[in-house]
């Protein structure tokens, strides 16, 4: 018979250890402590050269909601404008499980191959309840977020509307300055509103899978208006033939869209990210297409308008901010809100009291030089 022994706990030592607090953390330098940079100089020289901490920070401060921070972000983007311009600018799109992020790593690892550098944007829809986003895509690009040659970058949407982050076109900047030759921007992936993103790039590419409608569903005018190609993905196994008709189907549809027969229609085509069969076909597609842009001389022409686009769009954002740091309509908000709730008060009657509150307030909202 053993001997019974007292438990474990009865021998150990009651003194509190250093995790419950009775030693003193150890002090920090503060000339040590890391801070963020805010030197667009600086910032400007790690971007050129390729510096990957370089480019996050970048990218955070022209992401950054912070006031003090934009007047730092239009000089970095001054210094690196001379710099941009030079990549292949490609916006993906498609509902949500046509396969865009499994589709980016496949094809960004045979760019790679042929010795391109690639840069992912990959825009996640921000929850209408707690604000958070999962920002999940860069996982379903294990392999290609293993390259040197490759950066992938998760973005929240925010409120921003058409799929894109608000400031996806100043981090298409950044990425170009840095060296990275194809930009691919992923969308949120939301349905036939989401276009923003063709206001923004060379060529959008739209991701769709079989089944997913009839010759009807192709015909509505929106997100199918808006592609310059057009690919059927997940074509393998069983569903291969399955995506050869739907594509098909997508043809005669774009026929009924545009029945000009002298206009350029986009190519449908069929595509595999598993098999990797149709991406080599994809890839062609886009570049085609860029080149008939080039030969046009629409490539220059179309973006010359993107940046007419992008200074409205700043505009538009610049106001939401002020709007809502008016003091004056901080102070008047809540009430107008009952009332309209109410019903005592038309919504159109208070958004014209808005209105005027912050046109009281507008011209110490916008200190001067604040942007250059």
């Amino acid at each position: 018979m053993t001997e019974e022994r007292p438990p474990l706990w009865l021998e150990s030592d009651p003194t509190p250890g250093r995790q419950y607090g009775d030693t003193a953390p150890p002090r920090r330098d503060p000339a040590l402590v890391r801070r963020p940079n805010l030197d667009p100089e600086l910032l400007a020289d790690q971007v050129l050269s390729g510096q990957r901490g370089g480019i996050a920070r970048a990218i955070t401060l022209v992401e950054s909601s912070k006031p003090s921070h934009h007047a730092v972000a239009a000089d970095l983007l001054r210094i690196l404008r001379p710099h941009t311009g030079r990549a292949v600018r490609v916006g993906i799109t498609g509902v949500p499980g046509a396969g865009k992020s499994t589709f980016i790593d496949a094809l960004g690892r045979r760019l790679i191959d042929q010795g391109h550098r690639i840069a992912v944007l990959a825009v996640d829809p921000t929850s209408a309840k707690t604000g958070g986003s999962i920002l999940g895509d860069r996982t379903r690009m294990g392999e290609l977020a293993q390259s040197e040659r490759a950066f992938i970058r998760p973005s929240p949407a925010g409120s921003h509307l058409g799929g894109v982050a608000r400031t996806t076109r100043e981090s298409m900047l950044v990425l170009e300055a840095a060296g990275y030759d194809v930009v691919l921007v992923e969308t949120v992936g939301v349905g036939q509103s989401e276009v923003a993103v063709s206001g923004m790039v060379d060529t959008f590419l739209l991701i769709t899978l079989a089944r997913a409608g009839d010759q009807l569903q192709g015909i509505k005018r929106g997100i199918l208006e808006m592609a310059d190609v057009i690919t059927v993905n997940k074509a393998d196994g069983e569903h291969e033939g399955e995506a050869r008709v739907t594509a098909r189907e997508l043809s005669i549809a774009m026929k009924l869209i545009n029945s000009d027969p002298k206009a350029p229609r986009p190519p449908v085509l069929t595509s595999s990210s598993l098999t990797g069969k149709g991406l080599d076909e994809v890839w062609q597609a886009i570049l085609a297409h860029r080149a008939a842009l080039e030969e046009a001389g629409e490539l220059d022409a179309r973006r010359a308008r993107q940046q007419r686009e992008w200074l409205w769009a700043l505009v538009r954002g610049e106001l939401e901010d002020a709007l809502r740091a008016s003091p004056g309509v901080s102070a008047i908000r809540a009430g107008l809100e009952a009332d309209v709730e109410s019903g005592e008060l038309s919504a159109l009657e208070a958004s014209d009291a808005i209105l005027r509150a912050f046109a009281v307030d507008a011209p110490g909202l916008w200190p001067p030089h604040r942007r250059h």
